[in-house]
């Protein structure tokens, strides 16, 4: 697939634009993710945080729109060339459109706290999981748009810390002392942790992966 992917981008006069817009989705849903942390996880004051989140989300969904269309429409005009290639595209474009909305679920609980989060209580639980999310931002992005075969495999590692960490932290709050509240909110923003991880990993490892095998990684990896 990285062969494919590798020969499938050089003289595409029409994938240089869709690359271009994909990478700008990816950006989008970094920038929406890190400006939603700063508020919920260190209640930095950002006025208008909701209606720029929407409005970012807005433009993610309409570039995936975009590159679905020339996606199809190219595959009209040549329905024989490059197939794998797009329908590889048309699955990752997806996941790029759910890290946004996730980033919107993340923002939904800043609503429902009662009392900002105590930043090292926080950590306590979590010991730096969205810090290790924003890595994994910036490796998914240079695999899949430089496809970086080596930054690819190490996606599977950071899914497999990232995943497994998520799932302890639900255990850890389930048998804890927080507040209804706390527990709650800590559950959630565990659980939408890990689902970005899950689409970020599927994005990055699409470079390395049969199409057949996208967003069944784990279990792939697991076979080995």
């Amino acid at each position: 697939m990285f062969k494919d992917l590798l020969s499938f981008w050089k003289g595409k006069d029409f994938l240089v634009q869709v690359l271009e817009d994909f990478k700008t989705m990816l950006d989008d849903s970094e920038s929406m993710f890190q400006s939603v942390c700063d508020r919920l996880l260190d209640n930095k004051d950002q006025p208008d945080l909701k209606e720029q989140i929407y409005k970012i989300d807005k433009t993610v969904n309409v570039l995936q729109k975009d590159i679905r269309k020339r996606i199809v429409e190219h595959l009209a005009l040549q329905p024989s060339v490059d197939t794998t290639a797009c329908l590889l595209l048309m699955s990752v474009v997806k996941d790029a459109e759910r890290l946004g909305d996730y980033a919107k679920n993340l923002l939904q609980v800043t609503e429902f706290l009662q009392k900002p989060i105590d930043r090292a209580l926080f950590t306590e639980y979590f010991n730096g999981v969205d810090k290790q999310l924003l890595e994994l931002f910036k490796n998914t992005k240079r695999a899949f748009i430089e496809t970086d075969l080596d930054m690819a495999s190490s996606a599977w590692d950071y899914h497999k810390k990232i995943g497994k960490g998520c799932d302890e932290i639900v255990k850890k709050v389930a048998n804890s002392n927080l507040t209804v509240n706390e527990a709650v909110c800590f559950a959630l923003i565990a659980r939408y942790f890990k689902r970005i991880n899950s689409h970020l990993t599927n994005i990055a490892t699409s470079v390395v992966l049969p199409l057949s095998d996208l967003d069944y990684f784990d279990e792939k990896r697991m076979m080995k």
